[in-house]
């Protein structure tokens, strides 16, 4: 469904949106690891979430953005930076509402949907994350859910109707 995108050919910005020191407990003593959760985007509609797990909170950052960069998607937006639909998705225990907004709404949308909306470039939407607040899944399942997001052109094709007979 969607292609493949060259990460290279984009101005990609980054975000972090959490760092999670690890530890596991062996024989002689605690290995300290930590994790890192990247946003990549350019505010043009291309936009991916990464993690990068390392030794070093540096190596874990550039890692998790490597990994953001291989996931990228488009996301299709209307002429008011929203989405044209409403969209319901889940990812693990997370559960995360998308609705579009009018213009100068603005993203009200709290720390890991923010990220992602803000990277996306969509600057009008409302947003309600249930279920599980663990990031790593809020944040895939807003990528799960800004992956089904269509146009009413697309519908159209899809239908073989009119976008007017779409739209009502």
């Amino acid at each position: 469904m969607n292609k493949k995108i060259d990460a290279a050919a984009l101005d990609l910005k980054d975000t972090l949106v959490t760092i999670k020191r690890v530890t596991k407990t062996v024989k002689g003593g605690r290995n300290m690891r930590f994790t890192a959760l990247m946003v990549v985007g350019d505010e043009q509609g291309h936009v991916g979430v990464g993690l990068g797990k390392a030794k070093e909170i540096p190596e874990a950052i550039r890692k998790g953005k490597e990994d953001a960069m291989k996931h990228l998607i488009y996301v299709d937006r209307n002429a008011d930076d929203s989405l044209y639909h409403e969209i319901l998705a889940n990812f693990g225990g997370a559960k995360i509402i998308i609705k579009p907004a009018p213009q100068g709404t603005g993203i009200i949308a709290g720390g890991p949907v923010r990220a992602v909306m803000e990277l996306a470039g969509i600057k009008n939407v409302r947003t309600k994350s249930l279920g599980s607040n663990n990031k790593h899944n809020v944040c895939n399942a807003v990528i799960e859910g800004l992956k089904t997001a269509t146009t009413p052109e697309k519908v159209a094709r899809l239908r073989g109707k009119s976008v007017e007979e779409i739209l009502g």
